[in-house]
């Protein structure tokens, strides 16, 4: 897991970037196939070129090894993305 992912309250989060919105939306969907596999679903908030991912395991009200595995998952799927905005 990268050092972008910030602990808040009860969750990991990190925020990230793309050139546009279909690059955003197709990050989101590999992500939402690596999340059903592990059986751990993100909260998360689109806009435009912008996904805000917070991680945060709910039946035990905080954040759990299930958690740092989905961000290294996600963060190996942000990886693959050559064209990022600052």
């Amino acid at each position: 897991m990268q050092e972008d992912w910030k602990i808040q309250g009860q969750c990991i989060c990190r925020e990230f970037k793309f050139a546009n919105f279909r690059e955003a939306m197709s990050f989101m969907f590999m992500i939402a196939f690596e999340a059903e596999q592990m059986d751990h679903h993100p909260d998360w908030k689109n806009v435009y070129n912008k996904v805000l991912i917070e991680l945060t395991t709910h039946d035990k009200g905080c954040v759990s090894d299930k958690d740092y595995a989905l961000a290294a998952k996600i963060d190996e799927i942000y990886s693959r993305y050559q064209v990022k905005t600052a």
